[in-house]
């Protein structure tokens, strides 16, 4: 035992070492946020299009989706994706054939065709994304999903159930975009444009916009428009109007659309179709807003949907805290000088739903400085809270912080992550392949349980205890009947859990508890072979736990944390899951790179470069605090 909490105190110190060495001069820190090659490919095929001729870069994008096709000619997003993604690999085949450094009648290429065709070609494709950059530049017909639905629904006033802001903040930047394109039948082409045509098997076999439930959507659009003012022309103009001042008024400082790659994307589609120029400032700058979200890692280029400064370091600076980094010393000073800044001054969308709160949130991004989230704000909170009982600056960051975490709390208890109240169900109905996890903002259980989590811990003294009930209950009456909870933002029931656990635990919920109990029974069922715990990606379109047969760092640091926190003792399993939590530190394979982010289920995973080391480090720390050196 004293052998174990040695090499616990060695590893420790191994770690806070290498990532005090790794802060930036400005306080941050600065990890890769790896989402496949869907981005790279967006961006590879938008730049081409509008004929930027930055070569070197065009060709670093094109090698690192070639570096990532499988051996069957098509692409994953996870490494144990069944069949491979359809959409991946349609997105890969038209970026690089579209960049000029690959051609038809390469081996490569060859066998990318036959997968695609051997998955049922183009038309089989699900994906709202990739059927939209496929329209918009003219590779197929607009799908009805979106071509269906009219402009004027931007027009549809806020009190009624399907007003634009009855849509998460996600959706929006990315449907009214869409909208625009849709409604204009917008698609653009260029002299080196490839024709996919040979890719489609058949069309689309079934358009989903014929399905009952869209059918219904528009008749409610319908009822909402009919209560509008005007000519059909003149409300197509204000609609349009509307579209796009929506757009204008969203851009941030470095030319994103609420800096993610994926909505700047298309708004510069939805801006073309507008008749803004190719060389439009708007256009220009928003392309150098995408360059800039590039990332060298491993040898390869990578483009970031939404860089992860302030995730990566708030959450680094909690967990150097944890480990008995004093808030005295130069790296935490630093770092909360950093994240102080980046606190948002601005009312964003956020406040439609929550208009008497002050802003006090922090983003993701340290481009975003309109788009708060309650993970990132919590999490900032976190790692300034020593900083905030010596000075009074801080002081009053943390109060406008905490006062904006309190206020986002949903009627039914839970938390969001961006907008509270918009769980319109009847949302989820657009014939819009990931609506069901885009289009509305729901209370999840990893947000609720972070959430009490830092309440618990961090500002027992300042919270009214109704937010807290409020939350224990909502995670109670939401607990899988396995024991588990599902997680929203992470893979998946692991971190669902882990955050409900830890969360009750902080909030007062005795350990002994039946929810606690159950919960924890569900993690010990779940421990691996080896010690660890490994869950796959593809847990969330099957809706129950998949384990990948091996460990992942984050997944067992997130499992040991929860258990240490409801365990009286170190247990056997504990013990073995701190081994494998420790031989993990020097290893690099598949295990240490599996995304055990996610984005949007089914679609978009993330490999958070920052987990193998935040949450290894904030278990082992917790496991030396509760059961001593």
């Amino acid at each position: 035992m004293s052998n174990l909490r040695h090499r616990v105190d060695h590893s420790i110190g191994q770690l806070v070492d290498w990532l005090i060495e790794e802060q930036k001069e400005d306080g941050s820190w600065r990890f890769c946020f790896e989402n496949g090659i869907i981005i790279d490919a967006y961006v590879l095929i938008l730049f081409r299009l509008l004929e930027h001729e930055d070569e070197p870069f065009m060709r670093a994008l094109h090698d690192r989706i070639a570096a990532c096709q499988q051996s069957d000619g098509g692409w994953r997003l996870y490494r144990d994706e069944e069949e491979g993604s359809l959409s991946a690999s349609v997105e890969a085949y038209y970026a690089m054939l579209l960049s000029g450094y690959s051609h038809a009648d390469d081996e490569h290429m060859q066998r990318a065709k036959a997968y695609i065709l051997s998955r049922g070609g183009i038309g089989m494709v699900k994906s709202t994304l990739t059927k939209t950059i496929l329209a918009a530049t003219g590779q197929r017909d607009w799908p009805l999903s979106i071509s269906s639905i009219p402009m004027e629904v931007l027009l549809v006033p806020s009190e009624l159930p399907l007003s634009l802001f009855s849509f998460s903040g996600y959706a929006r930047v990315h449907l009214v975009p869409m909208l625009v394109m849709g409604s204009r039948k917008f698609s653009l082409r260029t002299a080196r444009t490839p024709d996919l045509s040979p890719l489609y098997a058949h069309r689309d076999a079934l358009d989903d916009a014929c399905l009952p439930s869209h059918i219904a959507m528009r008749t409610q659009i319908g009822i909402g428009i009919d209560r509008l003012i005007g000519s059909p022309r003149s409300l197509r103009d204000a609609a349009t109007d509307k579209a796009e001042a929506f757009m204008l008024e969203r851009i941030e400082d470095d030319g994103t659309l609420y800096s993610y790659a994926t909505s700047t994307v298309f708004m510069i589609f939805a801006l073309l179709a507008l008749g803004y120029g190719k060389e439009h400032p708007v256009v220009r700058r928003a392309c150098q807003g995408l360059s800039d979200m590039r990332f060298n890692t491993g040898g390869y280029t990578t483009i970031q949907n939404s860089p992860s400064e302030i995730w990566d370091t708030a959450l680094l600076t909690y967990a150097l805290q944890e480990a008995g980094v004093s808030s005295h010393e130069a790296v935490i000073r630093k770092a909360g000088a950093y994240l102080l800044s980046k606190q948002h001054t601005r009312r964003g969308d956020w406040s439609k739903h929550n208009p008497n709160t002050p802003p006090g949130g922090w983003g993701f991004s340290e481009t975003n400085t309109m788009n708060p989230d309650v993970d990132d704000t919590t999490a900032s909170l976190r790692a300034i809270r020593q900083l905030a009982s010596d000075d009074p600056v801080y002081a009053e960051a943390w109060n406008r912080g905490l006062q904006w975490v309190t206020s986002m709390q949903n009627r039914d208890g839970g938390w969001p992550a961006f907008e509270k109240e918009t769980n319109n169900q009847m949302l989820t109905w657009l014939a819009i392949e990931g609506a069901k996890s885009a289009a509305i903002d729901p209370s999840e259980a990893d947000l609720t349980g972070r959430t009490l989590e830092y309440l618990g811990h961090f500002a027992p003294q300042q919270t009214n205890e109704k937010y807290m009930k409020r939350g224990i209950e909502w995670l109670i009456r939401n607990q899988q009947k396995n024991g588990s909870w599902y997680g929203r933002w992470g893979v998946c029931y692991l971190y669902g859990t882990w955050a409900a656990l830890t969360g009750l635990v902080a909030a007062g919920l005795p350990a002994s508890h039946h929810s606690i109990k159950n919960g924890a029974e569900w993690l010990l069922r779940m421990q691996q072979s080896d010690g660890g715990w490994g869950e796959s990606c593809r847990s969330d379109s099957k809706s129950h736990y998949v384990s990948i047969g091996a460990s992942t760092p984050s997944q067992t640091a997130w499992a040991l944390d929860a258990l240490i926190a409801i365990s009286p003792e170190a247990t056997p399993a504990i013990h073995r899951g701190i081994e494998r939590l420790i031989a993990f530190l020097p290893e690099s394979n598949w295990t240490t790179d599996y995304p055990t982010g996610s984005g949007l289920p089914g679609y978009f995973y993330i490999h958070y470069h920052s987990y193998r080391y935040i949450w290894p480090l904030v278990a082992l720390a917790h496991y030396k605090q509760k059961f001593g050196s």
